[in-house]
């Protein structure tokens, strides 16, 4: 009897301490694995102008936060539709082709697959009224390619170099993933970058942030999807979502911490989101992936600080 209860105390041993060797420590999770919050999306494929839908109401605060829809009364960060307006109708239509086109997809406005899983992906909280505004300005002749902030703001041609800092006290340590996100960006800007200690005199602040924190872009409601957003030059803050599951390469359920810098890095130097799926400026990064910057994006860094 202790013969067999001393092999199960081996057997049991044995097992924990092989999980604890297989255990991923290269993740930076701060959140467990968990479902988008915008999972409510996928009940809403196939509806079309004319239905009367639970959760399209939700549907429209997301396309309100992107900038596909206006609500002249309230304020960006309140993002409020009436609590019972699940009706599909033509403005909504509209904002729904709108999206569609901006992303290479059939402007049909119908909930199709297509349109519906790739909002129900994680985001760029940036809103996309650059890609809008380009694409109208340009009608029909429209090419895919990168874009600017409204007014091409960038950072002034006499000041060879920013400095970066990360916010004190933050649970998650992204200095590396950023040095080496602005070593990609380096080979295409002018500038050198240096990292200061000082938080509060940097040209370019990075920190974690959940809920709401004191901007137009809280990480609740259609934000709680979005993994960072960024501001254009020279106000230059990354805001990293702490609820997102970070971590650095490839980890099942996680997003890349140096993926996301580059792309809010982008933001940082003066690109707004570009339509060509392949460019680090497309709002969509998809978890258990990693991506590098694309020719659109070394031409648009380059047109901006060229004129």
């Amino acid at each position: 009897m202790n013969m067999m209860a001393s092999k199960s105390f081996f057997v049991i041993a044995y097992t924990c301490l092989l999980t604890i060797l297989l255990f991923p420590l290269h993740s930076h999770s701060h959140a467990a694995v968990k479902n988008s919050p915008l999972t409510y999306l996928k009940n809403l494929q196939g509806y079309r102008k004319g239905d009367q839908v639970n959760d399209i109401k939700y549907l429209k605060k997301y396309l309100q936060r992107f900038g596909y829809l206006s609500n002249h009364e309230k304020s960006s960060s309140s993002i409020s539709y009436d609590d019972d307006d699940d009706f599909f109708d033509e403005k909504l239509e509209s904002a729904i082709k709108t999206y569609q086109t901006n992303f290479n997809l059939n402007p049909t406005g119908f909930l199709d697959s297509e349109t519906v899983t790739l909002m129900s992906k994680p985001r760029c909280g940036v809103p996309d009224h650059d890609m809008i505004r380009s694409r109208m300005n340009n009608n029909s002749q429209f090419h895919s390619h990168y874009v600017f902030f409204d007014g091409k703001p960038k950072w002034p041609s006499n000041k060879p170099i920013l400095t970066w800092a990360l916010k004190p006290g933050d649970p998650i340590d992204v200095s590396e993933p950023i040095r080496k996100a602005l070593v990609e960006w380096s080979k295409h800007t002018r500038f050198a970058y240096q990292k200061i200690d000082d938080f509060s005199t940097a040209d370019i602040k990075i920190g974690f942030y959940t809920g709401y924190h004191g901007d137009d872009g809280p990480f609740v409601g259609p934000g709680a999807g979005v993994y960072a957003h960024a501001f254009a030059p020279t106000y230059g803050q990354i805001h990293y979502n702490l609820n997102q599951t970070w971590v650095n390469g490839v980890v099942e359920g996680g997003v890349d911490l140096m993926t996301v810098g580059l792309h809010e890095l982008g933001h940082v130097l003066g690109l707004a989101h570009s339509t060509i799926e392949a460019a680090i400026m497309w709002p969509y990064i998809g978890a258990n992936s990693t991506k590098g910057l694309d020719a659109d994006d070394a031409q648009g860094i380059h047109a901006l600080y060229a004129s």
